[in-house]
């Protein structure tokens, strides 16, 4: 298969002329490069600017957009006539944990390994480091199909418009910055609201697979009542201690996820629940128990399920939980909200992936079930924006363990070609038509 079945000839001629300029030497040194720049949610500046100056070297028009003094999204654009589609190839570009081990240990471990450093390492196809695949690889990949199809030199009559995302995580603010919104696609968000629309979008996050649809979230703070009280005098005096009731609740909880899961599973998602933070008592004075404890918990929404009626299922279990256990006290409050979304399976960015997935595969499309994961597919879908995405799987083939991790930051040069040219393809059968080609 040359993995231009289906094309015309026209395009089959465009596409191979790309694809010519697509290389593993250059998507080594695109990853390595991004992989070198940390880029911790909210301190993406560096790495903004790190972008725009490699598309502009390669004499793209192109720009990095401040949100703050810190943060910052980059973008490039091919400018096509004007008289066919623009579709944005776009990846996020914050790393989901920061690369400092003062900041992310010991909650991911003990100390920080090298794959969780912000320093690239070249083992033979792969590049190790932190966010080497999720993100930074799949924005490598983006970055090499807007060069490739710059370099071939092709008629354009829609615009190429490439997008690198700050805030992508699925975080808060680190402590000390000036802005509570840095994560949960601020970037993306940002990034549209600033005029850089396009018809369609194709996202690159982890998956080798075109996904129309995925899972939303919503976050709840938890609080469970006891009684502030001195260990000398738990014998003596009425005792409920916050901190073991939240564990009751958590337990309780963590089973509840599974039915959810179950009721929820539909389509190709599968929304998963955890309890994923605990804040209670103080360090400094472990002679006394909390008057309280908060869980924090992070429960995954199909594309069917509103946060709303997600807040009054949460409510529903927690109220099941409190028949459980006689004389809790519990409250929660909805903390944060990311629908879930999807676009037409049928519509064109969806149809044109999809044929270009088969045709680099040699058969037909696997839609891969079961997902979890939210990307910023949901900010673009929210706003209107007709969205799919695609990306690399984890690597497995590796002389070391792959963990969550380590799968997070290790890539394949071969996979990075071969998403790459599933982009330039998609791209190029895109911006080469007219709008009503593609139904517009």
């Amino acid at each position: 298969m040359s993995g231009l079945e289906g094309l015309d000839e026209r395009r089959r001629d465009l596409v191979a002329a790309a694809w010519k300029h697509v290389t593993a030497a250059r998507l080594r040194e695109l990853v390595v490069g991004l992989v070198n720049e940390p880029s911790p949610t909210g301190g993406e500046g560096p790495l903004a600017e790190h972008i725009a100056g490699a598309l502009g070297a390669a004499g793209i028009t192109a720009a990095t957009q401040p949100l703050d003094d810190r943060q910052a999204n980059a973008w490039g654009r091919l400018h096509g006539d004007g008289t066919g589609p623009d579709l944005m190839l776009y990846a996020p570009v914050d790393t989901l944990t920061t690369g400092d081990a003062a900041e992310d240990a010991p909650w991911t471990g003990p100390d920080l390994r090298p794959d969780m450093r912000p320093a690239a390492r070249v083992v033979g196809d792969l590049v190790i480091g932190l966010g080497a695949s999720n993100p930074k690889g799949h924005a490598a990949c983006v970055m090499m199909a807007a060069e490739a199809i710059h370099q071939a030199g092709l008629p354009l009559t829609g615009d190429l418009l490439v997008a690198f995302g700050a805030g992508g995580m699925p975080t808060n603010a680190l402590d000390g910055g000036a802005r509570r919104n840095t994560g949960q696609g601020a970037g993306c968000s940002f990034l549209l609201e600033q005029g850089h629309w396009t018809d369609f979008a194709v996202i690159a996050k982890p998956g080798w697979t075109v996904s129309w649809e995925e899972v939303g979230l919503a976050w709840f703070e938890v609080t469970v009542r006891g009684i502030h009280t001195y260990v000398g005098s738990r014998h003596r005096l009425p005792y409920d201690n916050a901190i073991a009731r939240a564990g009751e609740v958590a337990v309780r909880l963590e089973r509840w996820f599974a039915e959810y899961a179950e009721r929820h599973t539909e389509g190709t998602v599968a929304p998963q629940g955890i309890v994923a933070a605990i804040e209670a008592g103080r360090p400094r004075m472990a002679a006394v128990t909390p008057a309280s404890c908060r869980l924090l918990v992070d429960l995954r929404l199909s594309p069917r399920t509103t946060p709303m009626r997600a807040k009054r299922e949460f409510a529903a279990a927690l109220q099941g939980i409190r028949a459980e256990l006689p004389g809790v006290e519990l409250a929660s409050e909805m903390v944060l909200a990311i629908p879930g979304t999807a676009s037409d399976p049928d519509m064109w960015a969806s149809r044109s992936a999809i044929a270009a997935w088969e045709a680099l595969e040699g058969r037909p499309h696997e839609v891969i079930r079961g997902n979890s994961g939210a990307t910023d597919a949901n900010i673009l879908r929210n706003r209107g924006v007709p969205t799919v995405r695609i990306g690399m799987p984890k690597v497995t083939d590796a002389p070391f363990e792959i963990d969550f991790a380590m799968g997070m930051n290790t890539v394949d040069v071969r996979e990075m070609e071969r998403l790459t040219r599933l982009l330039v393809r998609t791209a190029v059968d895109t911006v080469t038509r007219t709008r009503s080609e593609v139904g517009l």
